[in-house]
């Protein structure tokens, strides 16, 4: 768990290679690899060059406005930060429970997410590097190509991700950027008619997600030896756990492992988050490196996603999902399992677990109820903690008697990441690049790392860190009259 190619000695002396921008991920980042002599890699990072001020301008909004304007971080995982927004602020407005109703559509509305996002992943965005190879044309290398080799297999994914947009649509209001849950409750049930549409194609989208975790598996097995050390990093891991220690993407309690599989913690209410972990920046990301307090930064990182939630829980309360669970364990006989690339087989667990869940809620009668929101004694702050489809979000606000937002705090899936991504960059850095000149497949292997992590730079990029500022006046002829600028350097 140490940290190296962090930091190269005199990095203006040795070659630079920049991935730039990096394909087929949500945002904007790119790699920077420094070469030595021979083609020795000295230094590897993952670098997040997008900004987004979110924790900043959500400031002095009332709060009711939060759960819509917090979801424009992304329009890959909006309904993640629409709910988690939505239940830290439950505890502003004293709903210390929800009504069944809006529990039940809270749930449809994020396992629906879960499938469209999970299905957009694998089929979209991953599965082209592993049913082509990594090193395969770059031209190829991408879903038209997978439409073209693999038609029936495309038109799934595009299907399945379809039916979790129409999840959401029914739930929310809007395939994207909805409205559907608000401070205590939600704003609408679920009707007959819109649970009979979302039910016709069910048996259609389990089978359809059960193929492609057939695929998922069938192409680690096929390739095991390459896939259990590409990018392998051993960490800790961190997820919610429902009751009963169950798999639970929507609520739970906090509990985390070491790289052995060792209890870190467990039962941590969300409200606490922040006695365990801590948050340090570094001046070449806009990204934040999250880490366990107790451990230290250099000990205390940690993975999250579906990686380390079919690993985390005890178990999952949905047959398919817990029968793949098993079989997924059984790999390394209940040994933890840290390669990169065996978060394609764990997200694809996921998938099918989602589409069963749909399926149980949509055979709720509770949907449909009239009781929509509660609310109690107010208070000043929040937490809301949800499973994203990347993995564990935090929400954390502050509320003044005005109803204004005085203080945010968001933790999101990516940054939690963030150690472990550099970490497996540099794992595949030193494997494939060391010693060789750098070409496009090459550099692909390097993509190939981040992209298993299904990392949303947008939704991560929202900490100031230490930010370069130029302001230039103009006079009405275009000519510069006036600068200010203030360099990252500045800011130290």
């Amino acid at each position: 768990m140490s940290l190296p190619l962090e930091k190269a000695d005199h990095p203006e002396k040795l070659r630079r290679i920049a991935i730039d921008p990096l394909s087929r991920v949500e945002g904007h980042g790119k790699v920077t690899i420094l070469l030595g002599a021979d083609n020795r890699v000295e230094q590897v990072r993952l670098h997040i060059v997008e900004f987004r001020g979110f924790e900043r301008f959500i400031l002095g909004r009332p709060y009711w406005e939060v759960p819509v304007m917090v979801q424009r971080l992304c329009g890959i995982c909006p309904v993640s930060h629409h709910l988690a927004a939505s239940k830290a602020l439950d505890a502003v407005v004293g709903a210390r429970a929800l009504p069944p109703t809006a529990e039940k559509v809270r749930r449809l509305m994020h396992y629906g997410q879960i499938l469209q996002s999970h299905a957009l992943h694998f089929y979209y965005l991953s599965s082209p590097d592993l049913l082509f190879g990594f090193g395969s044309e770059v031209g190829k290398r991408n879903i038209a190509g997978v439409l073209g080799a693999y038609p029936e297999l495309a038109k799934q994914g595009v299907l399945l991700r379809k039916f979790g947009q129409e999840v959401i649509r029914v739930t929310a209001g809007k395939r994207v950027h909805g409205t559907g849950s608000i401070p205590g409750g939600v704003n609408k049930a679920v009707s007959r008619a819109e649970r009979d549409l979302l039910r016709r194609p069910l048996d259609e989208v389990l089978a359809w997600a059960e193929g492609g975790l057939a695929l998922a598996k069938k192409l680690y097995v096929r390739h095991r030896e390459t896939y259990d050390r590409f990018g392998a990093v051993r960490s800790n891991v961190l997820s919610l756990v429902g009751a009963g220690g169950k798999l639970d993407l929507y609520d739970g309690t906090l509990r985390a492992r070491d790289a052995d599989g060792k209890i870190l913690f467990d039962g941590v209410a969300c409200d606490k988050y922040d006695t365990l972990l801590e948050e340090n920046v570094r001046s070449w990301s806009y990204m934040k490196f999250p880490f366990i307090g107790a451990l230290g930064p250099d000990l205390g990182w940690y993975k999250v996603g579906p990686l380390a939630r079919v690993q985390n829980c005890d178990f999952i309360a949905t047959p398919a999902a817990e029968a793949a669970r098993q079989e997924f364990r059984s790999m390394t006989g209940g040994a933890m399992v840290h390669a990169t690339l065996a978060y394609h087989w764990a997200r694809m667990i996921e998938l099918v677990h989602a589409a069963e869940v749909i399926g149980e809620l949509l055979g709720d009668d509770d949907l449909g109820g009239a009781e929509l929101v509660a609310s109690g004694p107010r208070q000043k702050s929040g937490v809301g903690i949800i499973e994203a489809p990347r993995g564990t979000l935090i929400h954390h606000y502050e509320v003044d008697a005005q109803d204004l937002v005085t203080m945010c705090n968001l933790v999101v899936s990516t940054t939690h990441n963030n150690q472990v991504m550099n970490e497996a960059i540099r794992a595949v850095a030193l494997e494939y690049l060391d010693g060789h000149e750098p070409t496009e497949p090459l550099l692909n292997h390097v993509e190939v790392a981040i992209r298993a992590y299904d990392p949303c730079l947008s939704c991560a990029t929202h900490a100031l860190g230490k930010m370069p500022l130029v302001i230039q006046v103009l006079d009405h002829e275009g000519r510069e009259v006036g600068r200010i600028q203030r360099d990252a350097a500045e800011l130290s």
